[in-house]
């Protein structure tokens, strides 16, 4: 078994073009399963579409018992207009920062884990074992872990998990919580007519337009969370018409709403159907629910306590808005308890000139072996 360095790991991740879309996840996929092999992982190869693949791999403990989990994903997104000074495919490393896609978001996070499992992996065998998700599409929604979550074969081959990381940027900090998604699109009809004679027509437009001031005045009527506050809701895209000189008869708006744990998206769909009227129609877009762990948690104890001896800095609770994979996977591995740690830079991500201290690589993946043997022994 060769086991790479994690800095060099990365470097070798990001010269893998994920951009997503289209995502060709399968190529860097393949070559983590042939690393993972040669430490003697059992995997399963789970594609959603040709050359979108994710893998899950383990180690089965010795004593039956829920294993520690680690998820990541490999896809990254464009790199936008701007030009970079560094190759965003070179993983080159300059006064300590690793450049490239997904340096911080999220490549860096996945080279830790795996890099931290197979250093393990002896005493995982001995333990109670330990199992990786790593999935393709999350930046356009989840679709890999959402299409893993509905494989019953692969979920029972994860088994049960009895922690969960979610090695997503946060500068090696521990998150212990995330709001979900719930979009939106809402749709009014009408009848057209010539723009010279709108009273034979009935405008879609005045009906969602009417439909959009209500939205911004819109109170979610749940009470608001410990650590995340309230709920929050955006109106993101609106269009109607066709051309100039016609009364539009169809319109369409989109619903950006992110939830706290508590909040029922159920709830939410009815209250708003109640606010727009019969005029506007509510079609789900995604549906992604929040995620939270209690800071009182054992486990999320033990977290805290390692990262103030890698970091030198006391953990506290603290939540992020954007939502991860662990929403599609979390309720379907044993609902385990969860937090969001990886090395990246969370400011840097989806950023031109993306980059990753070296120094956080390393600190991460040595924080992953310390909770990997230490739930191993308890």
């Amino acid at each position: 078994m060769n086991i790479p360095d994690p800095i060099q790991l990365t470097q070798d991740l990001i010269r893998f073009n994920t951009i997503n879309p289209p995502g060709n996840e399968d190529e860097l996929c393949d070559y983590l399963t042939q690393l993972l092999k040669s430490a003697h992982f059992e995997f399963m190869n789970v594609d959603f579409a040709p050359r979108r693949r994710s893998i899950v791999a383990r180690i089965p403990g010795a004593k039956g018992k829920a294993n520690i989990c680690f998820t990541g994903h490999v896809d990254v997104v464009p790199l936008g207009d701007r030009q970079w000074d560094h190759d965003p495919f070179g993983g080159e490393i300059h006064d300590g920062k690793l450049y490239g896609r997904g340096s911080s978001d999220m490549k860096s996070g996945i080279a830790a884990f795996v890099v931290a499992a197979m250093r393990t992996a002896e005493q995982s065998k001995n333990g109670n074992g330990v199992s990786l998700i790593i999935t393709a599409g999350e930046e356009t929604g989840c679709e890999g872990a959402f299409y893993i979550a509905a494989q019953k074969q692969v979920i029972d081959f994860i088994s049960h998990v009895g922690c969960f990381i979610v090695a997503e940027p946060t500068a090696n900090e521990p998150i212990i919580g995330h709001k979900g998604a719930y979009w939106l699109r809402a749709k009014a009809e009408g009848i057209t007519a010539h723009g010279s004679m709108p009273e034979r027509g009935d405008n879609a437009f005045y009906k969602l337009a009417k439909g959009a001031l209500l939205m911004e005045s819109f109170q979610f009527d749940t009470p608001p969370h410990d650590l995340m506050g309230q709920g929050t809701m955006n109106v993101g895209t609106a269009k109607a018409g066709l051309n100039i000189n016609s009364v539009p008869d169809a319109a369409e708006m989109t619903l950006d709403i992110r939830t706290v744990p508590g909040q029922s998206h159920k709830h939410i769909y009815g209250c708003l159907c109640k606010v727009l009227g019969p005029n506007i129609k509510l079609e789900t877009i995604m549906d992604v629910e929040g995620i939270y762990t209690s800071p009182d948690d054992p486990w999320i104890k033990t977290v805290y306590a390692q990262c103030q001896a890698i970091n030198g800095i006391e953990a506290t609770p603290k939540s992020i808005s954007y939502f991860t994979d662990a929403s599609a996977l979390k309720g379907l591995i044993g609902d385990p308890p969860t937090v969001i740690l990886g090395p990246g830079q969370p400011e840097m991500a989806h950023q031109t000139n993306e980059f990753c201290y070296t120094e956080k690589i390393t600190q991460s993946t040595a924080l992953f072996e310390r909770l990997i043997i230490d739930w191993q022994q308890h």
